[in-house]
C-alpha cells in the first residue's frame, strides 16, 4: 500500500503534467497551424495525450490506495496496473492515427515552410518535456508506481518526437517530403513507447517468475532458520503492486512432529517478511512417502 506522503507526490506528478501539458499543447498547436505543419499537430496531440495518461495516473494511484476489503483481500494495487495499460492503449491509437496522416500527407506532396515560432516552440517544448519524464521516473522509483513510470516514458516519447520534428525543421526547406515521414517516425516512436507500457504492465498482471537474486535470499533464510537440508522449489510470486505474495515448497524429515515443523515455518514466513517485504505461504513436505520411496513432485 502507498504511504499517504507517496500517494501524494504520485498525484501532484500527475497535476504538475498536466498543466504543463496543457500549455505545451497550445503552443505546439499554434505553431502546427502557422506553418501547416502535420509533424507539429501531430506532436502536439501526442502531448494533450499526456494530460489524459496523467489523468489516468491520479485515479489509478487514488484506487490504489483504497485498502483491502471482502472483494479485494490483496488490495488494490493492480489497479495500477490497469492504468498504465490504459496509458499504453492510449499512446498505440495516437500512433496509428498519425501513422495513417502521414501517409495522407507524403501522397499529396505538400511541402510545409517552417520559421523561427517553430523552432522555439520544439525546443521549449523538448526541454521541458524531457523535465517531466526525469521527474516522473524519479517520483515513480521513490513510490514504486508503475502508473507514474508510464507516464514518464510517454513523456520522453513526446520529447524524443519533438526532437525529431526539430531536425526536420532544418531540412523541411530541402526536401518536400520530410514533414510526412516525420509524422510516421514520430508515430513509430509513440507505438514504440505504447508496446512497453502494455509489455510490463500485462507481464506482471500474468505472473512472474522469481528473480534468482530473490530465490537465493529466500534459500538463505531457509537454512538459517531450519539448518539446511529442507530442498525449497516450486516458487510462485503474485505481484499485487502494493503487495506481494509468495508460495513455495519445502521438505521436513518425516519423524519431525507436527509442532516444531509449524515453527521453523513460521520463522521462515517471518524473516521473508522482514528481509523481502514478501508474504509468504510454505507447503510441507516429507523427505519420503509412508512407503519409503522418495517423494517425487
Amino acid at each position: 500500500m502507498l504511504m499517504q506522503g507517496e500517494s501524494k507526490l504520485a498525484i501532484t506528478e500527475g497535476w504538475v503534467s498536466i498543466l504543463v501539458n496543457i500549455v505545451l499543447f497550445a503552443l505546439k498547436y499554434w505553431a502546427g497551424v502557422v506553418t501547416g505543419s502535420l509533424a507539429l499537430m501531430a506532436d502536439a496531440w501526442h502531448t494533450l495525450s499526456d494530460s489524459i495518461s496523467s489523468l489516468f495516473v491520479i485515479i489509478g494511484v487514488k484506487i490504489s490506495y483504497k485498502p483491502a476489503d471482502k472483494k479485494h483481500p490483496f488490495g488494490h494495487g493492480r489497479s495500477e496496473l490497469v492504468t498504465s495499460i490504459l496509458i499504453g492503449a492510449l499512446l498505440a491509437f495516437i500512433a496509428f492515427y498519425f501513422f495513417q496522416e502521414g501517409i495522407i500527407k507524403l501522397y499529396s506532396r505538400q511541402m510545409v515552410h517552417y520559421g523561427a515560432v517553430a523552432v522555439v516552440v520544439t525546443i521549449v517544448s523538448i526541454l521541458m518535456k524531457e523535465g517531466l519524464a526525469q521527474y516522473a521516473f524519479f517520483i515513480g522509483r521513490k513510490c514504486g508506481s508503475q502508473s507514474v513510470v508510464a507516464d514518464g516514458w510517454h513523456h520522453r516519447s513526446d520529447s524524443l518526437s519533438s526532437v525529431i520534428v526539430l531536425v526536420g525543421i532544418f531540412f523541411g526547406k530541402y526536401f518536400w517530403w520530410i514533414d510526412g515521414v516525420l509524422g510516421i517516425v514520430v508515430a513509430i516512436l509513440i507505438f514504440r513507447a505504447a508496446y512497453k507500457v502494455i509489455l510490463d504492465s500485462a507481464g506482471t498482471i500474468l505472473g512472474e517468475q522469481p528473480s534468482d537474486e530473490i530465490i537465493t535470499q529466500i534459500e538463505q533464510i531457509v537454512d538459517q532458520c531450519g539448518g539446511g537440508a529442507m530442498n525449497p522449489h516450486h516458487y510462485h510470486l503474485h505481484n499485487y503492486v502494493r503487495r506481494r505474495e509468495l508460495t513455495f515448497h519445502i521438505r521436513f524429515p518425516n519423524a519431525m512432529c507436527i509442532e516444531d515443523a509449524h515453527r521453523i515455518v513460521s520463522e521462515i514466513e517471518s524473516q521473508i517478511a522482514l528481509k523481502l517485504n514478501i508474504n509468504a505461504t510454505i507447503h510441507i513436505e516429507p523427505y519420503l512417502t509412508s512407503k519409503g520411496c522418495k517423494h517425487v513432485d
